[in-house]
């Protein structure tokens, strides 16, 4: 459980008025918030310049042929600008290792070659999702950003997260807090 003012476990949705147009659109999962900055993966923005098995021949994985499963239908993210050549495994809490964060009683996130062995031999967590770079904040940042109207915060849920195609996860996480995507305009005010 997120400690209270934290953000852990949460989603971040961009305002039309975002100044940064990498986050134009964007839905960001918060893996970690502290008094130090916070750390997300943007969850609706697919990686378009490589495949999921083009990063297992990159990363030397194989599994033997009887494992294998739809590889090509595995689908890769573009978690954020930072290093956007480390990859990130947002996913179930049915899979931990000894480096895996704990997020959620529901998500955890493990950055390591074994746990993308383990999902190209179908023997991986049930749900996932598979993001090459980060986002990250500095300390008081987000919080700032969210001050000048940058960001809406809502609760994540798994089915949001892990299940609902791209284009629909912006839309359907506004209208869980009863947005129409539609009235969002880029102007902003103080009451």
């Amino acid at each position: 459980m997120a400690k209270q003012g934290f953000l852990n476990g949460q989603l971040l949705l961009a305002m039309p008025g975002l100044s940064d147009p990498r986050f134009e659109s964007a839905v960001i999962y918060i893996c970690t918030h502290t008094e130090e900055g916070a750390m997300g993966l943007v969850i609706n923005n697919l990686c378009e310049n490589i495949d999921f098995p083009d990063l297992l021949n990159q990363l030397k994985i194989d599994c033997p042929d009887t494992k294998k499963f739809k590889l090509d239908k595995i689908t890769l993210h573009e978690g954020g600008p930072v290093e956007s050549g480390r990859g990130f495994i947002l996913h179930s809490a049915d899979y931990v290792q000894e480096t895996t964060l704990i997020i959620s009683e529901t998500v955890a996130m493990t950055a390591t070659i074994d746990i993308l062995t383990a999902i190209a031999c179908n023997e991986g967590p049930q749900d996932y999702l598979i993001a090459l770079g980060f986002s990250g904040w500095g300390r008081g940042q987000l919080e700032s950003e969210i001050r000048r109207n940058s960001w809406l915060t809502i609760e994540a849920d798994d089915e949001l997260v892990f299940r609902t195609d791209l284009d629909l996860k912006l839309p359907r996480a506004l209208a869980k807090i009863g947005v129409d995507i539609n009235m969002l305009s880029s102007e902003c005010g103080n009451a």
